[in-house]
């Protein structure tokens, strides 16, 4: 039986980094009361769910037939740009995210579950693998988030920002550009920098 982080719904439910832009580690973040759980994951991880998020409740919003209110935009009085919740410390680090609509209560449903080691791959003919079945094994722990609309636009919009605060696009290769420059692929290997 799995270890479930279960926040249901989380009194903040945030996407947040530590270090410097180029040396940043990104953290998904729930807190109830003095509960608090943090998992490490990718920056892209961050950008889909968040973009896959606003896609859901847009979707939700155009469908029509919710009984919630769902919000076109993040409301200004429950933006959150404070920094994450200390003390930090990973539970595990991400692999597989879900995320789902309940029906029932109205809450969209994050699950995160961590990294899998990968097995030794199987010596077999091809036509021996047919008949192999399928060892998924059950994950050590589950990090489980069910939030209502307001709160998932909410982490939606943080986890934009918290995307585009890292360090800026070259305008040429669309590269990360660090304070010193980079060696710009489509500049044959020049270094540019910031104007």
């Amino acid at each position: 039986m799995p270890v479930v982080h279960r926040f249901d719904p989380p009194d903040r439910f945030i996407a947040g980094t530590v270090g410097e832009p180029g040396q940043r580690t990104f953290f998904l973040q729930a807190r109830s009361g003095h509960r608090l759980t943090s998992v490490a994951l990718e920056k892209q991880q961050v950008e889909i769910l968040g973009e896959r998020v606003d896609e859901l409740l847009d979707e939700l919003l155009s469908a029509g037939g919710v009984a919630t209110v769902i919000p076109a935009i993040t409301p200004m009085d429950q933006v959150d740009n404070g920094p994450l919740d200390q003390p930090i410390v990973e539970e595990f680090r991400a692999g597989t995210i879900t995320l789902s609509w309940d029906t029932e209560d109205e809450r969209v449903v994050i699950e995160v579950f961590p990294v899998v080691e990968v097995a030794e791959p199987i010596e077999a003919d091809e036509d021996d693998l047919v008949d192999l079945p399928i060892d998924e094994p059950e994950p050590e722990e589950v990090f489980l988030v069910r939030l209502p609309p307001v709160l998932a636009r909410v982490f939606a919009t943080r986890a934009s920002s918290v995307v585009r605060a890292g360090r800026p696009a070259c305008q040429f290769c669309g590269g990360p550009i660090d304070p010193s420059g980079h060696l710009c692929p489509r500049a044959n290997g020049y270094r540019r920098t910031l104007s």
